[in-house]
């Protein structure tokens, strides 16, 4: 068997850890600790939840979608190739060397969708994101842990409290959508996320694109238009 190389390390700002960029053949994986964070064959959920977040938000003119965490760029990808050449993408990415990581060992994953013009790249928490931009946007797509805890940054918790959801809320324009991936169900978000004004459903998918592998969770969280 191919054994697994080491190509980089990086601290992630607020956090206690380290992400591990690992390659075996043409296969890569992030790591933290001894946690897989994600990996390259597996991008089926990430597909899925750029899919269904757009099928809350049909036919909207310019639409202006904010993405947290870059990850291997499954979801960004999927996105690009659904959306309308005037659509916006904002990725939000917390940890720099993620990105010179794509535009680098990982280029021929990434395809070069990090230089399409519909996209931007911030270099910055997505929750300064998010609390900057009232009423902007149609999606707020996060995909910044393995689920609504702070796993990879402690500072990643005030996204999913209830103060949290309500400024994603905010940031979201009537009808819009926060979409949260989660490697597997929590009922007690589940509730933070209708307290806090949205109407939500759950889905199921995939780690696979071919259907196979582990379940994992996406919250559909919609800003109601009144």
């Amino acid at each position: 068997m191919i054994p697994w190389e080491h190509i980089d390390s990086t601290p992630v700002p607020g956090g206690s850890g380290e992400l591990r960029l690992m390659r075996r053949a043409a296969e890569f994986s992030i790591m933290l600790g001894g946690t897989e964070l994600m990996n390259s064959r597996l991008s089926g959920s990430e597909e899925a939840l750029a899919r269904l977040s757009l099928e809350q938000v049909p036919g909207r003119p310019r639409t202006s979608v904010l993405v947290g965490g870059l990850g291997m760029g499954f979801t960004l990808r999927a996105l690009l190739a659904a959306m309308e050449p005037d659509a916006q993408i904002t990725v939000s990415e917390l940890v720099p060397a993620v990105v010179e990581w794509a535009r680098g060992p990982m280029a021929s994953i990434f395809k070069g969708c990090l230089d399409d013009p519909r996209v931007t790249i911030a270099i910055e928490d997505v929750a300064d994101c998010i609390a900057k931009a009232p009423d902007t946007y149609d999606a707020i797509i996060l995909d910044v842990d393995n689920g609504p805890q702070g796993l990879t940054s402690r500072e990643n918790d005030r996204l999913y409290t209830v103060a949290g959801l309500g400024a994603a809320r905010a940031a979201l324009r009537p009808g819009g959508v926060l979409s949260v991936w989660s490697s597997g169900p929590d009922s007690y978000f589940t509730g933070r996320l209708r307290q806090a004004g949205f109407v939500v459903e759950e889905a199921r998918v995939r780690a696979s694109s071919k259907g196979r592998g582990a379940r994992h969770v996406i919250w559909l969280a919609l800003r109601p238009f009144s």
